[in-house]
């Protein structure tokens, strides 16, 4: 496993440092841009013209990779669900961000367009590796399980794809935040599934850190490439389905806090702004509100790369009481 590990780590890595200014390139040239919400923030508007779904090489280059140097890992077929997971959400985003592109706006799929398709993803996944999926909530430290009926539990599989999905897509908004974030909250999984013997979906996991190291090198401040919805939403299919499989729904919550935090304040101001007319933060997605009070979008986006790697530790701490 380290021998492949590291092997496939160095060829993604490679791969990305060398087709990502090429992909650039063709990205520029063809005019496939960011398109900025009216609602932004002045000084973002100015990254119109940064080029936009960067998040499919970091979705394609490790499967690759992945089906090059670990034979026999395909077949796996918990290695299968994650990796369809994070196609399938990667395809929902890539469509996204097309109509957007197409037409120069932030009017990309409906959402009710978006909610059918997540919802018929993810039950194709739950029906089509249900043999795999442990239909259980477990209870960290005191080693109970709560069996569910395919009944209870197919809700709560669609609803977790689909809230983790849009809280990933909502931390998206500033220079290596959401890459850098997914990194550090990749890392417990790689040792959970290690622990669990789910040795090809902790290689693949690797062969995934090292895709978002290289896209950060030229995703970090200033960026030079932006993920897109390609890459946030199979980001956020992947923390679901990694969830599940290992059973660490719970620990989830913990190792996803940053952008759980996020999609609750989200909500949490929506809901104040319909109900009462009034704002609880002074802007959202949170991050924002940082760079609103005057601090630099670097120290904001390292600020939660901080909190990211405490609520790590903490939701690996959990997982570890968990198994």
């Amino acid at each position: 496993m380290m021998s492949v590990s590291l092997l496939g780590s160095f060829l993604t890595i490679a791969a990305m440092l060398v087709t990502m200014p090429r992909f650039i390139a063709y990205l520029k040239n063809r005019n496939i841009n960011q398109v900025t919400s009216e609602y932004a923030l002045e000084e973002f508007k100015t990254k119109e013209k940064t080029p936009i779904m960067g998040g499919l090489l970091f979705v394609v280059i490790p499967i690759i990779v992945f089906a090059l140097v670990d034979l026999g890992g395909l077949s796996d077929r918990r290695v299968q669900f994650v990796i369809l997971s994070y196609i399938l959400y990667c395809s929902v985003g890539f469509i996204d961000d097309a109509l957007v592109i197409r037409s120069h706006s932030n009017e990309g799929l409906s959402p009710k367009t978006r909610l059918i398709m997540e919802l018929v993803y993810s039950s194709a996944l739950f029906f089509l590796y249900r043999d795999i999926i442990p239909m259980q909530v477990s209870i960290p430290f005191v080693h109970v399980s709560v069996k569910l009926s395919w009944f209870v539990f197919l809700p709560f599989m669609i609803l977790l794809y689909m809230a983790e999905a849009n809280a990933v897509n909502f931390t998206d908004g500033m220079d290596g935040l959401c890459a850098g974030v997914s990194f550090f909250a990749l890392i417990p999984f790689v040792i959970l599934c290690a622990r669990r013997s789910f040795d090809h979906v902790a290689v693949f996991l690797i062969l995934v850190l090292a895709g978002l190291l290289g896209y950060l090198r030229f995703n970090f401040h200033p960026a030079k490439i932006f993920m897109g919805d390609s890459g946030s939403l199979a980001l956020g299919a992947l923390f679901a389905s990694l969830g599940i499989l290992c059973d660490m729904t719970i620990a989830l919550f913990f190792i996803g806090g940053v952008f759980v935090g996020e999609m609750f304040c989200v909500v949490l101001q929506q809901l104040s702004v319909r109900l009462f007319h009034k704002r609880v933060f002074s802007y959202t997605p949170i991050h924002y509100a940082f760079v609103i009070k005057g601090h630099k979008e670097t120290r904001v986006v390292l600020s939660f790369y901080l909190v990211q790697i405490v609520l790590s530790l903490i939701g690996l701490f959990i997982g570890l009481n968990t198994l």
